[in-house]
């Protein structure tokens, strides 16, 4: 793909994710409203609908996220046949579950900084943000009881495995930090992120074609195009992690070396055998709070090898997500909108 088909594919995404969140955000909104007082004066916060003190009118700039998940959901619809009107609630539904796991993942990070501005555990403290995210899962839950389509409940089934896989991939991470930087397999890395990351990009399509009246074979096609894809945004957000400009993601430079986390491009760069390897250990045996030693890491790990074989191993996911996708659409001009997200997910700087 060239520069200029990058870009037409870039712009066509976010066109697609305009339009997404436009149709989404009033259902989204009008559930989180729908929750007790102080529940939703922190969900309000954190998606940017208002401050610390509830002011709307001083709501974060810019959108409550990037709407990837219900994007999916709506576009799994439409490659199709079905009808996206219907499946509105399934994607706001989708889009809840998200971001109970961002409000618990950055309690568990102690991640101060999402979207330029302080987390809401950070705002409101632990508990507020912890129970606001239990609240969240449970509403996405009653969404889908409270939908009349025949889909309902094979998505609501569907979308609650997936969180026990979320869970699982999240608790493997956070066992991850309790071993030796070498003590942690490429392959185990690999299984966390396509439960952690993989398995919702595969709900959401999974749970789009369920709307749409996909036979099984389908539904399970779609889910493989998700999750792999999935890994491609875990391997990029891994990436931008360690290389991100803090301008754009909101977060400090080199945050996840800061937090020792093992990573995909860590991970990589610590099992490559190389002398930067040794390097990059030695490193993570001690603090990496001084911007110089966060400098060496990154360093560290581009000279093992991490940040190519991340790059390429997001483009062979990307392939097998298409291979996938294929066996659902078999016209992939059908699923031109699915791909475009798919490449805006793989390409995205932040």
């Amino acid at each position: 793909m060239t520069s200029t088909d990058a870009a037409t594919e870039g712009s066509e995404a976010a066109a697609l994710l305009e339009r997404t969140r436009a149709v989404v955000d009033p259902h989204l909104r009008a559930a989180v409203e729908s929750l007790p007082g102080g529940m939703r004066r922190v969900a309000m916060y954190h998606f940017g609908w208002a401050d610390a003190e509830g002011d709307e009118g001083s709501a974060a700039p810019g959108p409550a996220g990037k709407a990837i998940r219900p994007a999916l959901v709506l576009a799994a619809v439409r490659a199709l046949g079905g009808d996206p009107k219907r499946a509105v609630r399934a994607a706001v539904a989708v889009e809840l579950v998200h971001n109970f796991t961002l409000l618990h993942d950055d309690v568990i990070d102690e991640d101060t900084t999402r979207r330029h501005r302080p987390t809401a555990w950070a705002a409101f403290g632990v508990p507020d943000a912890v129970i606001t995210g239990d609240a969240m899962l449970a509403l996405a839950l009653r969404l889908l009881a409270d939908d009349d389509h025949p889909a309902s409940g094979p998505a609501a089934a569907r979308l609650t495995a997936c969180v026990i896989e979320l869970c699982a991939g999240q608790q493997a991470d956070c066992a991850f930090e309790e071993r030796g930087p070498r003590e942690v397999t490429l392959d185990e890395c690999l299984t966390m992120a396509m439960a952690k990351t993989g398995a919702l990009l595969g709900c959401a399509c999974a749970v789009g074609a369920l709307y749409a009246g996909a036979s099984d074979r389908s539904v399970g096609a779609m889910d493989g195009f998700g999750r792999e894809s999935g890994i491609s945004f875990q391997l990029i957000d891994d990436l931008i992690g360690i290389w991100g400009d803090p301008a754009r993601t909101g977060k400090p430079a080199g945050a996840d070396l800061t937090a020792h986390k093992k990573s995909l491009p860590v991970v990589a760069a610590l099992t490559s055998g190389t002398p930067a390897a040794a390097d990059l250990a030695a490193l993570y045996a001690g603090p990496l709070g001084a911007p110089d030693a966060v400098r060496r890491a990154a360093d560290a790990v581009e000279r093992a090898g991490g940040r190519d074989w991340a790059q390429a191993t997001a483009a062979d996911r990307m392939a097998r997500a298409v291979h996938h996708l294929s066996r659902a659409v078999p016209d992939l001009a059908a699923a031109g909108d699915l791909l475009s997200l798919a490449e805006f997910v793989t390409r995205r700087s932040h």
